[in-house]
C-alpha cells in the first residue's frame, strides 16, 4: 500500500514521530494508502517555513504569482478525470459529482488568478488641498487552513488560490478522511511552480494537527471550514490574541414549495438537493416546506423518485447516490432516524442501512408530519434525510425557514414574481435560489451564511481576495507644509 508523506519547505518527509493512518475507501472499506500523521512539532516547521517563504513570495509581483495559478490550472484540466476516479474512491460521492468537485477547482484557480491583475484598491479625493488619497491590499502573512472531507479538491483550492495570489503563505490541514486528493492539489501546484515553502501540508486528526494550528501564533489567520462546534472553539482560542478568522460552519437549508410551483421542476430540486452527495453538503436541502394544497402530490411524486435511485459504488454506471464518508456518520444519520420517529414524524421512505452492500450505505429517507421544532428539522443530519413540513402559505414558510439557527443557502419554488422577491428578501440566508435547489454554487458569487453558518465573512466571487487582504489606507501629502485633517477645515 502506498505511503503518503508530510510536504513542508517543498520536501515530501515523514512525520516526527513516523506515525502513519490508513485511509478507507467508503463505498468498499478497502484502504487506499498510509499517510503520515503529523506531530505538533511538524506543524510548528511547517509554519516556520511558511514563515520564511513570506518575503519573497509577497515580494513576487502579483501577476508572476497568478501566472503560477494559471498553470496550476491547465494541469487541473489535463487531470481532471483522473482526479475525479480518485475522489471517489476516497470519498465515496458518485463520478459526475466528483469531476464536478474538480471543475470547481479549475474554476476558482483561473477565476483567483485573473485577481492577479487587479487586487483592487480605491482612489477618493482628499478634503485638504495637495492631497491624495488611496488604499492598496496586502497580505495577511501565513494563513493556517483547516478544511472538510465533503468537497476534498474544491474547498482547499476555493481557499488556497485567493490566498496565494494575494502573496500569503500556507499551512494547509486536509480532512483526515481525504487526505490523497490534497496531496494530488500540492502535488500540481509544485509542477506549475510554487516556490518551496508557500504551502506546506500536514495530516492527522483534529485534536492534534487542527488544535496545533489554532494555537501557533505565527499563524496571522485560521480560515475553517466544517462543524459548528468545531467552529465555535476555534473562535474561542483565536480570540485571545486577536487573529483573524473566517468561518464557513454548518446549514439546516429550506426549499419552499408554493402552491403555484411546477411541482416535478421542484422535485427534481428536492431530489438532488436532498440526496445529491448523500446529503453530506453544508448546503444540503433537508427541509422541504410545502404549501398543503400540494403537499399529497408532492409527497407521493417524491417518494415515487426516491424509490428510482440507486446506492452503489460511485465509479459504478447508473449509481445515483454513494456511501456515508464512515461508520460514526453511518451511526449518525441512523440515530436521527430514531430521534425523528421518537418525535412523532411519520417515516414513509427509507430509514436503514443498506445490506450486504459492504460500504456505509444509507437508504435515501423521507419524513412527514414534521413540525419545525422537531430535532430533525433543526439540527444538521449531513445525511440522505428530508423532513416534508406543511404550510398554509408564504408568510409561514419563511417563519419556518427562519426559524433555525443556521442561514446558509435557500430556495423556493414559485411563478409568482412576488413570492420570490419577498423570499430574497425575507429568508434569514447568505443564498436564495428561485426555482432551483439550495446547492451548485458557482464560483464567482460569494458563498457564505448568516447566523451560526459562518462569522460574517464570504468565500469565492468578488469577497474570495477579502478573506486574504488587509486593507491599507495610503495618503501623500505634497502640500509642503504640514496639514491636520478635520482641524484644518474650522
Amino acid at each position: 500500500m502506498q505511503e503518503y508523506k508530510l510536504f513542508i519547505n517543498g520536501e515530501w518527509i515523514s512525520s516526527g514521530s513516523g506515525e502513519t493512518f490508513d485511509n478507507i475507501n467508503p463505498a468498499t472499506l478497502e484502504p487506499i494508502g498510509k499517510f503520515h500523521r503529523a506531530t505538533e512539532e511538524d506543524v510548528n516547521r511547517a509554519v516556520d517555513s511558511a514563515e520564511d517563504a513570506f518575503d519573497s513570495w509577497s515580494s513576487t509581483p502579483a501577476p508572476q504569482r497568478a501566472m503560477i495559478l494559471y498553470r496550476t490550472a491547465r494541469i487541473l484540466e489535463d487531470k481532471k478525470e483522473e482526479l475525479a476516479r480518485l475522489m471517489t474512491q476516497e470519498m465515496g460521492k458518485v463520478l459526475s459529482e466528483t469531476r464536478g468537485d474538480v471543475q470547481e477547482a479549475i474554476d476558482i484557480t483561473y477565476y483567483a488568478a485573473g485577481e492577479g491583475r487587479r487586487l483592487f484598491g480605491e482612489t477618493t479625493p482628499s478634503e485638504l488641498h495637495d492631497k491624495f488619497c488611496m488604499t492598496v491590499l496586502r497580505p495577511i502573512g501565513v494563513v493556517g487552513m483547516i478544511t472538510p472531507w465533503n468537497f476534498p479538491i474544491a474547498i482547499p483550492s476555493w481557499k488556497i488560490m485567493p490566498a496565494l495570489v494575494a502573496g500569503n503563505t500556507i499551512v494547509f490541514k486536509p480532512a483526515s478522511d481525504t487526505p490523497l486528493l490534497s496531496v494530488e492539489l500540492v502535488k500540481i501546484l509544485m509542477e506549475a511552480g510554487l516556490p518551496p515553502g508557500v504551502l506546506n501540508l500536514v495530516m492527522g486528526e483534529g485534536s492534534t494537527v487542527g488544535s496545533a494550528i489554532v494555537h501557533n501564533r505565527k499563524l496571522r489567520s485560521i480560515s475553517f471550514t466544517g462543524s459548528l462546534e468545531t467552529g465555535k472553539w476555534i473562535l474561542g482560542e483565536t480570540s485571545r490574541n486577536m487573529r483573524r478568522v473566517s468561518l464557513e460552519l454548518g446549514g439546516k437549508n429550506p426549499i419552499i414549495v408554493m402552491d403555484d410551483a411546477k411541482i416535478d421542476l421542484a422535485i427534481d430540486g428536492v431530489t438532488w438537493g436532498a440526496f445529491g452527495t448523500t446529503g453530506q453538503r453544508c448546503t444540503a436541502a433537508s427541509r422541504v416546506i410545502v404549501h398543503e394544497k400540494i403537499l399529497p402530490e408532492f409527497q407521493e411524486k417524491l417518494i415515487e423518485r426516491t424509490k428510482k435511485l440507486r446506492l452503489g459504488n460511485g465509479l459504478d454506471d447508473g449509481v445515483d447516490i454513494g456511501p456515508l464518508i464512515n461508520e460514526s456518520q453511518l451511526k449518525k444519520v441512523a440515530k436521527y432516524v430514531d430521534i425523528g420517529k421518537s418525535e412523532g414524524a411519520k417515516l414513509v421512505h427509507g430509514g436503514k442501512a443498506v445490506k450486504p452492500l459492504p460500504g456505509h450505505f444509507f437508504e435515501p429517507t423521507i419524513f412527514t408530519d414534521v413540525t419545525y421544532d422537531m430535532r430533525i428539522a433543526q439540527e444538521e443530519i449531513f445525511g440522505p434525510v428530508v423532513s416534508l413540513i406543511s404550510t398554509p402559505g408564504l408568510d409561514d414558510a419563511i417563519r419556518i425557514a427562519n426559524s433555525v439557527e443556521y442561514g446558509l443557502s435557500s430556495s423556493i419554488y414559485t411563478e409568482n414574481m412576488r413570492n420570490a422577491f419577498r423570499a430574497i428578501e425575507k429568508i434569514e440566508a447568505g443564498i436564495t435560489y428561485v426555482n432551483s435547489s439550495t446547492i451548485g454554487a458557482e464560483v464567482h458569487l460569494p458563498f457564505g451564511g448568516v447566523k451560526s453558518t459562518g462569522n460574517g465573512t464570504r468565500e469565492a466571487g468578488t469577497t474570495a481576495i477579502e478573506e486574504f487582504t488587509e486593507i491599507k489606507a495610503v495618503y501623500f501629502d505634497y502640500s509642503g507644509k504640514l496639514q491636520k485633517a478635520q482641524i484644518d477645515l474650522e
